[in-house]
């Protein structure tokens, strides 16, 4: 049920704030939803790759991924205890600072940015089940796969891919369409039986070579001139990655952090990213060096070592090892899909047309818009450098985080009119001008250009990893400034 009234009728069951009987998430849901967002393809190639780029040493590797990481920490807590405290979403807080209007089409931004990466990840998560059709096809008849039928290719795919990707994008509507308590479940299931199959997969690994493998990983173990002044920057380059990897999920972190019981809990199970980050990170870089152990002993003569685990299967003739790999590729891709842009997208949706949507129908509008970025991925936007479009339209978060907190915590010290909040009338507290805090929209267009400019100007490309918190220091230091004249 929409309310119509004008004094709520900016209000939809599905962000208002949360009831305290349904605020049942705890440190343990947190973890899994950590481990959730490192979990992932992109994930487990970015911390491998790190390992082993430029021969950096263990040390120097995990010292830059623990100091990003507390830096997430701190920054996730601070936006995610409004959110906790009065029971709303990441759009819904936004109207505090932007404005009523300006946070429908601020956080629209977001949305936009999670459907395009919904559609994407759904690409890359419908592989895995191309790639177990192929294997049932294989074991049943290993003929079958030469009939014309699937050599018939429409936008880059033949018949499997397209059953497979219209398959993957069905099922994440069904799935992740259910409600919270039900994708609650699902994250701490999909966290969970991920770290089952990199157990299994380290397992297998291991007992190819033992003797080999396990030296390889004592060699790993490098600890000299840690303390080197080389090592100063490499450290900080490190730590920036890391922090610019879970950027995205900063500012939308109220969208889960609304359902945890309280702060003390809010607390110790953000610190559980420290903890998932460095499970994680020996789960990868183990696996890949025994991988590449095994596979140049198999006179694989590889050219380089292989940090994905879809060029892992390619390698590897080893139905099972493909199977294991399979399987967390589809959970860790969900789940990812679920928590970085399904519910974020579906709450800036319902936030926009508050009195229309809900969560099936902005779902479907999420899957309609994604799987047209997902056909339309390989044959066509992949050549127009999208990537870089995404980058600079993600430059916003960090500016809206800035303002969003300095306005929270030093402006409006930490109080909330809830009434208002929901309220579209011309006198209401969130109404400003038109709907629009000028002041706001001024500094984050600000924040903007300072944090844009590293991705588009070459000279402080360098300064890329720190584009978001260049972004968020200037606008929140504009803001601070403007709201105090």
């Amino acid at each position: 049920m929409i309310q119509e009234n004008s004094k709520t009728e900016l209000q939809n069951w599905e962000i208002v704030s949360v009831n305290p009987s349904d605020k049942i998430w705890d440190w343990k849901d947190l973890f899994c939803f950590w481990g959730n967002n490192i979990q992932s393809i992109i994930g487990f190639s970015l911390i491998a790759s790190l390992y082993l780029v430029y021969n950096l040493n263990f040390l120097v590797v995990l010292v830059g991924c623990l100091i990003g990481s507390f830096f997430v920490y701190l920054f996730v807590n601070l936006i995610g205890k409004p959110s906790q405290r009065h029971g709303i979403p990441f759009p819904v807080f936004l109207r505090i600072s932007m404005g009523i209007n300006g946070a429908r089409y601020v956080s629209l931004f977001r949305g936009l940015i999670g459907i395009f990466m919904f559609g994407v990840q759904t690409y890359f998560l419908s592989k895995s089940f191309g790639y177990l059709i192929r294997i049932g096809f294989h074991l049943f008849d290993n003929t079958i796969l030469d009939q014309d039928i699937f050599l018939m290719f429409y936008l880059g795919m033949n018949t499997i891919d397209w059953s497979a990707f219209i398959f993957a994008i069905l099922l994440q509507f069904f799935l992740f369409s259910r409600g919270h308590f039900f994708n609650k479940l699902f994250i701490n299931f999909s966290a969970m039986i991920v770290y089952f199959g990199l157990s299994l997969f380290l397992i297998i690994v291991i007992s190819e070579n033992y003797n080999d493998v396990s030296q390889s990983f004592k060699d790993l173990l490098i600890f000299e001139n840690f303390f080197s002044k080389k090592n100063i920057i490499p450290t900080i380059t490190i730590a920036g990655t890391i922090f610019a990897y879970f950027s995205i999920v900063i500012v939308n972190f109220g969208d889960f952090s609304r359902y945890v019981k309280n702060e003390k809990e809010l607390n110790l199970g953000n610190l559980s990213l420290i903890l998932n980050l460095i499970i994680f990170s020996l789960f990868s870089v183990l696996i890949v060096i025994g991988v590449d152990i095994i596979l140049n002993k198999n006179l694989e003569n590889m050219d380089r070592i292989l940090t994905n685990p879809t060029d892992i299967i390619g390698k590897f003739d080893n139905i099972f090892l493909s199977i294991i790999i399979l399987f967390f590729i589809f959970f860790a891709s969900a789940s990812t899909n679920l928590i970085a842009n399904y519910v974020p997208s579906q709450n800036t949706l319902i936030n926009f047309f508050p009195k229309k949507l809900t969560l099936k129908s902005s779902g479907i509008i999420i899957i309609i818009i994604g799987f047209l970025i997902g056909i339309y991925w390989v044959p066509m936007l992949s050549q127009i450098g999208i990537l870089s479009f995404v980058d600079t339209v993600g430059s916003f978060f960090g500016p809206i985080f800035g303002i969003a907190i300095v306005d929270y915590y030093l402006i409006k010290k930490g109080k909330l009119v809830n009434k208002d909040i929901f309220s579209s009338i011309s006198n209401s507290t969130y109404y400003y001008s038109g709907g629009w805090h000028i002041k706001a929209i001024y500094s984050l267009f600000i924040g903007f250009i300072f944090s844009v400019s590293t991705i588009w100007n070459v000279d402080l490309r360098f300064l890329q990893s720190f584009s978001w918190l260049i972004g968020a220091l200037m606008s929140s230091i504009t803001y601070y400034l403007l709201a105090n004249r």
